[in-house]
């Protein structure tokens, strides 16, 4: 029986003050209708189990990896590892239940260091257009989900990419008017950084050849000045205030369809890179009632327009680590696909164009200290050059200005770097939050962009680690697929998963098995100041462990793709068999 904390400073259900720990994360016991809440979670098991003949593999306190073949879990956490005890030692240990692991691969729960959660769970509900061939096709897509769900008053969806069809040109709303004019029709394109609209949503929100470009977006028009129907970056502001209402209930699907998604893949925790106050209140909810599916370590979107307020609330760790709110995510550029990506210098397939700053220079200082000055880690998206710069110089001057270096900022995507900007992530104890799926999807367009001069600076995954910074890994899902297998593969070999290209591309970059173990691992947790709880198999840790089909350390590294997941467990529960 276990009491249910949450640590927040907001009076939610009756939450009334414990204590402040040394972080100054204020605790609090739930309290329903005045009656403190007790309840055996469904989270945490209640008696010792003893997991024999496994095949395991974790980090130790010193970050090697070790092996072992039992593992003892004792009210949800790892008491030991290897031991083998007697009947009386059984019976002083309260074993009450052993289960043999049958000679299966256990690996601690992967965590996935950049995501965004209900996105994922919206694409799973959506129209899905990451397999389409051409605008043409796409549409297609469209028109049979608008069929199948005739009542839906808008048609959404997300992943189409023009850099995989021949043209390579941006859609139209008039590919989409052909198949869907009825309805307003709003898709995302696979990066989240551009969107494709059809002409009843282009009308809705009142975009015409007229309208002015925003600050940091772009309307794309045709020769004739008329919008197109491709939205860039901040320019997608101008159709989301039209786009249906979210609501507990919707956001409720998007979780269950994410997390049944994610633990299938063996993903136990991940971090949301970027969350506005309804969402925030979501999970608080949902942690109280004990129905997150996974662990959560939440970064609040610093464009909500409640920042200030949820930044002065502090802190929140529930009690059993399935939300964690103490960061930020902050919008420094867009994404090299679309061209948004900011650049010091022109892109090399297109001169006139630089990218795009979505939080403009005379606004970094502000943001930079309100964060980092309230306690926050503040995780950065840059992914061209120019953004990377600047965010660096800024990490420096807020530095000197106010500290702050200690809370593990970080720079989500870190994707191009100017060569003389690599070191200077240790020396600011600056963290790469990187997603190595993003290398292998961009190696037929990157070098296009950017030109090989500058790929010294790109994807660089090995000089930063050798750098002396640790590099927490991820996905960037639903952007790239979740699974982190694909990951992991993508890291030590640089092919993608038909083994292209065939000596790895720019392949001194890759890392070993052990560095992407680690960076999906211990280096995730510690992004997520959660390294005490999480990210290893050893004793006092909670016990998210995966069993998978193969040992990911002795295969061929080419087949680690090929990974499958039998069973998931959080907390020493199982959340998943297959």
């Amino acid at each position: 029986m276990l009491k249910m904390h949450v640590n927040t400073t907001e009076r939610v259900s009756g939450i009334t003050p414990n204590q402040s720990n040394r972080y100054g994360i204020k605790r609090f016991i739930l309290k329903f209708g005045g009656a403190l809440a007790i309840a055996t979670l469904s989270s945490v098991a209640c008696a010792a189990t003893l997991f024999t003949n496994v095949k395991g593999y974790t980090l130790n306190e010193d970050a090697e990896l070790v092996s072992f073949t039992s593992i003892l879990i004792d009210e949800g956490k790892v008491l030991s590892l290897d031991i083998k005890p007697d009947e009386s030692t059984a019976q002083s240990l309260n074993i009450t239940n052993t289960i043999d692991g049958k000679g299966r691969v256990m690996l601690p729960g992967l965590i996935d260091a950049h995501g965004h959660l209900l996105g994922l769970g919206a694409n799973l509900l959506e129209v899905n257009l990451r397999e389409s061939t051409s605008a043409a096709n796409a549409a297609d897509s469209v028109a049979e989900y608008a069929l199948a769900n005739s009542t839906q008053p808008w048609i959404t969806g997300r992943g189409w990419n023009q850099e995989l069809w021949s043209d390579r040109a941006f859609p139209t709303s008039a590919d989409l008017d052909k198949k869907v004019s009825d309805r307003p029709v709003w898709l995302t394109r696979v990066d989240g950084h551009a969107g494709w609209a059809n002409t009843k949503t282009l009308t809705l929100a009142g975009i015409t050849k007229d309208t002015p470009t925003p600050v940091g977006g772009e309307i794309v028009k045709d020769a004739n000045g008329e919008p197109t129907g491709v939205l860039i970056d901040n320019a997608m502001a101008l159709v989301e205030p039209y786009l249906p209402t979210q609501s507990n209930a919707v956001y409720k699907r998007q979780l269950d369809a994410a997390g049944k998604h994610l633990l299938s893949n063996g993903i136990t925790s991940m971090h949301d890179a970027g969350v506005g106050r309804g969402v925030y209140d979501f999970y608080i909810k949902q942690a109280v009632q004990a129905e997150l599916p996974i662990r959560i370590y939440a970064m609040i979107s610093a464009t909500d327009p409640d920042l200030s307020k949820l930044l002065g609330k502090g802190p929140i760790r529930d009690a059993n680590d399935y939300l964690y709110i103490r960061s930020v995510k902050a919008y420094g550029d867009g994404a090299l696909g679309s061209r948004g990506a900011a650049l010091l210098a022109p892109y090399s397939d297109a001169p006139h164009q630089h990218g795009l700053l979505l939080t403009q220079p005379e606004d970094m200082t502000p943001l930079f200290t309100s964060v980092i000055g309230a306690g926050f880690q503040l995780n950065y998206h840059a992914i061209g050059d120019k953004a990377n710069h600047v965010a660096l110089n800024e990490f420096e001057k807020t530095f000197a200005a106010i500290g702050g270096s200690e809370l593990r900022n970080r720079i989500e995507h870190a994707q191009v770097i100017a060569p003389e900007d690599l070191a200077r992530f240790a020396e600011l104890d600056v963290l790469p939050s990187m997603q190595p799926t993003h290398a292998t999807s961009d190696k037929n367009m990157a070098e296009d962009r950017i030109g090989k001069d500058r790929m010294e600076g790109a994807y660089a995954w090995q000089t930063l680690l050798e750098s002396g910074i640790p590099l927490p890994l991820g996905s960037d899902f639903p952007v790239e697929l979740a699974n982190p297998f694909y990951g992991l593969h993508a890291a030590v070999t640089r092919q993608d998963r038909d083994n292209q290209p065939v000596k790895g591309w720019y392949a001194h970059e890759a890392l070993t098995i052990e560095q992407a173990f680690k960076g999906f691992t211990l280096d995730a947790a510690y992004a997520g100041h959660m390294e005490d709880t999480l990210g290893t198999l050893t004793p006092g840790k909670w016990a998210d462990f995966i069993l998978v089909d193969q040992d990911i350390f002795t295969i061929d590294k080419k087949d680690i793709w090929k990974t499958q997941v039998h069973a998931t467990y959080i907390a020493g529960k199982k959340v998943f068999s297959k």
